[in-house]
């Protein structure tokens, strides 16, 4: 994958090494050139200097080859617009922004966008709104027997019964998060776009469950 990421704080550099470290390809957008001192000597992706909602600063930093973009900068105006300027304009799926007062986080998230209030944020946490690979966990019983994870779903699964996804898997959903808010579901939901499921599994299922959710109904 090739990941832009908008600021260059300790977040935005934690990212870049991050991502780095798991083999993706970085470039790193921001105003103060002297912020790119944060990156390690042996960084070996693109930095650019100037504003991450510049649609010239961010064809520098790859934008219309990008994967996923990241923004992490100190101001919550920038962050969304460059968000929106990344998915809406770019056609970037998968975007996430940095946002410092909550209200305003939930607001953006209802038009699609996640993103990661302050007192919420870690690098990891960005990392998953960034990456397909992987389980994150959210929770865990106190027996240690049953966890809830995040499963990433297959496109196909858009528009199919919740119902089918837990046939298939042989795991329940637990609940979707859809436009930013929790959802329980029902006997009638159906799986829509942007839709985050997360499924309560025992840790001998959670490989078999991935494989099943993130291949077309069928193609296991």
């Amino acid at each position: 994958m090739h990941v832009v990421i908008m600021g260059c704080g300790r977040v935005g550099s934690t990212l870049a090494h991050n991502l780095e470290a798991r083999g993706h390809s970085v470039a790193v957008i921001d105003q103060d050139a002297d912020a790119f001192r944060r990156l390690r000597p042996d960084f070996a992706g693109v930095t650019v200097t100037g504003a991450g909602f510049d649609g010239d600063v961010l064809r520098q930093a790859g934008i219309e080859r990008a994967d996923a973009f990241a923004a992490v900068s100190s101001g919550d105006n920038s962050n969304i617009i460059s968000a929106r300027l990344a998915r809406e304009t770019f056609g970037v799926v998968r975007v996430a922004a940095r946002i410092y007062d909550q209200r305003r986080a939930q607001v953006y998230e209802r038009l699609g966008i996640p993103t990661v209030a302050t007192v919420r944020w870690t690098a990891d946490r960005m990392l998953r709104h960034l990456l397909p690979e992987g389980n994150v966990e959210i929770f865990r019983d106190p027996t240690s027997t049953v966890s809830i994870v995040e499963v990433p779903v297959h496109k196909d699964w858009i528009g199919r019964p919740v119902r089918a996804l837990e046939q298939a898997t042989g795991a329940r959903v637990a609940y979707l998060i859809r436009f930013g808010i929790g959802t329980l579901p029902t006997v009638s939901s159906v799986v829509q776009e942007g839709d985050q499921v997360f499924m309560l599994v025992t840790d001998d299922m959670v490989a078999a469950v991935t494989s099943v959710a993130a291949a077309p109904e069928g193609g296991q």
